[in-house]
Order: C-alpha cells, then sequence, then structure tokens
C-alpha cells in the first residue's frame, strides 16, 4: 500500500484488513503513522526507488497512489515493483482523455503518463480512474469553521466520488482476478459544483455556508503565501483554467462493489463535525 495514510488510501488498508488480507503500508516515517493494528508498516519513499527494495519483497500485489509532480521517479519504480508483485492497482483521473495526444492540463497529463509507464511494466494492471474525491472537501474546513465563506478558484463540476467507494471497488480490484488490463472509472452519483458542494456541508452543519470565487492570480498569491511549493500551485491552477467540465456519471462503483456510489450530502452528514 503506498498513501496508506491518505484519505483513499486509509480507506482501503481498513477494507483489506476486514477481508484477512495482510497489509503492508509503505510510509516516509514508519514511527508517525497512526494505522490500524495489524498493518505492517515499513519505510520507504518513492522518490527513491532504492529504498523500496525491502519493503516490497513477500507482496504480490501494489495499490499506488503517485504523489509527485513528475514521472521521473517512475520507470525505476515500477522494476522495483515488478520484481516482487505481480499486479498494481493506480488510482488516476477520470480527466485523463484516452484519445488526446496531450491532456488539458499538467495533473491530467501527469496521470496519463503513468498510465502509459505502468502498461508497459510486464505487470497485471488496473487503472482506477476516479472523478473528483469528496475528501477534498477537507481543504475548506478551516474556512468554513472561521468565516462561513469559502474563498478560491472556481473549478469545473464533476460527478464527486465518496473515497469510501473508490476503496470498495480497490479492494475487490486487488483480490480478484477479472480485473487486469482494465481502465475503471469511478463517479458518484451526481454531478456537483464547488458551489453545490459547500451549500451542502453548510446543510450539513446547520449553518449557511457560502462560495465566493476569486480571480486566479489572487489564488496563486494565496495559495504561495500558505507556503504552497510553486509547482504544485501553477498545476493545480492549470486545471482550475483549463479543465472541461464533465457530465460522466457511471455505475462502476456498483456493477464492482456490489452497491450504488455514495453521494457527497451522504459524505458531508458523515464529516459535519469537522467543519462545525
Amino acid at each position: 500500500m503506498t498513501g496508506a495514510t491518505g484519505n483513499v488510501g486509509r480507506q482501503v488498508v481498513v477494507q483489506l484488513l476486514a477481508t484477512g488480507t495482510a497489509v503492508r503500508a509503505l510510509v516516509r516515517d514508519p514511527e508517525a503513522v497512526g494505522l490500524p493494528e495489524g498493518v505492517k508498516v515499513v519505510g520507504g519513499d518513492l522518490s527513491e526507488p532504492k529504498t523500496l527494495e525491502g519493503a516490497l519483497k513477500g507482496t504480490s500485489a501494489v495499490f499506488l497512489v503517485w504523489p509527485l509532480l513528475t514521472t521521473e521517479a517512475a520507470p525505476a519504480v515500477l522494476e522495483v515493483i515488478a520484481r516482487h508483485a505481480h499486479r498494481i492497482v493506480y488510482l488516476s483521473s477520470s480527466g485523463v482523455n484516452e484519445d488526446a495526444e496531450r491532456q488539458t492540463d499538467p495533473i491530467n497529463q501527469l496521470h496519463a503518463d503513468m498510465e502509459r509507464l505502468i502498461e508497459k511494466s510486464g505487470l497485471e494492471w488496473t487503472v482506477l480512474r476516479a472523478a473528483t474525491i469528496a475528501s477534498n472537501a477537507r481543504g475548506w474546513a478551516e474556512q468554513i469553521r472561521t468565516t462561513r465563506v469559502v474563498r478560491g478558484p472556481d473549478m469545473a463540476a464533476t460527478a464527486v466520488v465518496h473515497e469510501r467507494d473508490i476503496a470498495d471497488v480497490a479492494v475487490r480490484v486487488l483480490t480478484d482476478d477479472g480485473h487486469v488490463g482494465a481502465k475503471h472509472v469511478l463517479t458518484g452519483p451526481q454531478v456537483l459544483s464547488r458551489a453545490q458542494q459547500i451549500h451542502m456541508i453548510g446543510e450539513a452543519i446547520g449553518r449557511p455556508v457560502s462560495f465566493e470565487e476569486v480571480p486566479v492570480q489572487v489564488a496563486r498569491q494565496q495559495m504561495l503565501a500558505d507556503g504552497r511549493p510553486p509547482a504544485l500551485v501553477e498545476a493545480l491552477l492549470a486545471s482550475v483554467e483549463t479543465r472541461p467540465a464533465s457530465n460522466v456519471i457511471t455505475s462502476t462503483v456498483e456493477q464492482i462493489a456490489g452497491a450504488p456510489s455514495r453521494t457527497f450530502r451522504a459524505w458531508a452528514q458523515e464529516h459535519a463535525e469537522e467543519f462545525r
């Protein structure tokens, strides 16, 4: 497991443990994580492929969340994985356009490049192309708690998907044999704008919350002032400016996991205390 301490990865870990699957979590600092009992925590860094050899010994499948802004280290990482595991499941983006020579923004281009490298790796691969993940809304929590107004650049609406739905699918793909070579597009049941998501959070906490769009240049200055890496800021803002709206809603979650995808409204209700 990579990304085991993140919003999606943690859910995958919990659900794999529930199936009785042995789980090994790759983290940079094994002493600083709070993962469930039963997880074997091992140290390693995807930006330094040589650190992965020991962590991968004895593994059969890898859930890969790529945290870097380039694919420079990816070929070496995939070589190490292929020496030990036989299966890889990669968390990608529903914004990847299979037919495009170049993607609309740097983040989708990164995912498209990673997908191509994985396809050539010799591993049994499956790609999970997720729409906007509901837990991204946690980034608004401080503004909602303190001002009841979320200020930021707007972004094209998508069918926001609950991280537990991604995990439900990931667990089945990691443990079943019927998904090799598949690219599954995972969405929630409703296309939502940022303003609509914020309104639903307000309903969940019982207080009105509004969205105030700010120009990209203002957002850039604030993100840099907050200490975000410049390369990340530019990649995120390029997505804001160029990513097209998507009306795609799939039934993939229900087909694979056996239950309809969860709504963002349900997510907001589950996490209401984080925003109060």
